[in-house]
């Protein structure tokens, strides 16, 4: 199957010296798997486009050298760090295939840092926000996206694809049930419970952070984009929210959300009342029936 797919590779960002340059040291490098194949043909048509205009020769023996894979991934143009760091490792694959001889050395590239947490007065910003919004699903949403991120670290897929039914409270704490490639129960820091409890309440089998389809991209921009207010506050990020995770998992004394906070409110409206408990922040048509005091 992917013999097929490279005999016919021919990308419209590269030249067709390099297209071809990519094509042959694939077919000789025998990759397992079509996606395995198209990532190899990427990066070898990228080290050719680069390498060719400079006079040297598309052969592996030229292009796949030591000297070559360490100056492109030292400086391909346009390129992040981790990028680059692929590029690198995916030419050393083919050269260990392709020319066996050549052995290339290792030499470190630059890494990012770790995200930087969020402090309790951002956390608590973002939740007031969330609780300033004018309707239930902007708030509801909203919530959920910092409870999920900074309450259980998830991110990406993990993040997107959490729905109201997999929020359950389980052995005296909250879990949330992680589908996907990698299944998981986890549990949620104590100081977010009510809310996310709230929040996949109103979901219920739905998204937790809003949408129709699980695998959508980049939940984030588009749901802060929406929000209104929060002038004051840092860009919401996933991966800060899970780095305020990590830093919430080591430190058991930070106040609670509810305390910095407050609790999440309606707008007030037709058909909601302040009242104590989860059941508030759900609209009056989901709301339990009131049982009536006895002796009236």
């Amino acid at each position: 199957m992917w013999r097929a797919y490279v005999a016919c590779w021919q990308p419209a960002s590269v030249p067709p010296r390099a297209a071809r340059f990519a094509r042959s040291v694939v077919e000789l490098a025998e990759p397992p798997t079509r996606t395995r194949a198209n990532a190899l043909l990427w990066a070898a048509s990228r080290v050719a486009a680069y390498a060719v205009p400079l006079g040297l020769e598309p052969v592996p023996e030229v292009l796949l050298h030591p000297s070559v894979i360490e100056r492109f991934a030292a400086s391909a143009p346009g390129r992040s760090g981790s990028a680059r760091r692929t590029l690198r490792t995916n030419l050393r694959f083919l050269a260990r295939r392709v020319v066996p001889a050549l052995a290339p050395a290792d030499a470190a590239l630059p890494r990012e840092r770790a995200k930087a947490p969020y402090s309790p007065a951002e956390t608590g910003g973002y939740l007031a926000l969330a609780d300033a919004q004018p309707t239930v699903p902007r708030r509801m949403r909203a919530a959920g996206l910092v409870c999920l991120g900074a309450g259980a670290g998830l991110t990406g897929a993990d993040l997107r694809g959490v729905r109201g039914s997999d929020v359950a409270c389980r052995s005296g704490g909250v879990v949330v049930d992680v589908r996907g490639a990698r299944p998981r129960a986890v549990p949620v820091l104590s100081r977010y419970h009510d809310i996310l409890l709230a929040s996949a309440e109103f979901a219920r089998s739905g998204l937790v952070t809003g949408g129709t389809s699980a695998v959508r991209k980049n939940i984030t921009t588009p749901l802060i984009r929406s929000l209104a207010g929060g002038a004051g506050l840092p860009r919401l990020e996933a991966g800060r929210l899970r780095a305020t995770w990590l830093a919430g998992c080591g430190r058991p004394g930070w106040p609670a959300a509810g305390d910095l906070a407050g609790r999440l409110r309606p707008a007030a409206g037709p058909g909601h009342v302040h009242a104590r408990g989860r059941d508030h922040l759900l609209p009056a048509a989901r709301r339990p029936a009131r049982r009536p005091r006895p002796g009236r």
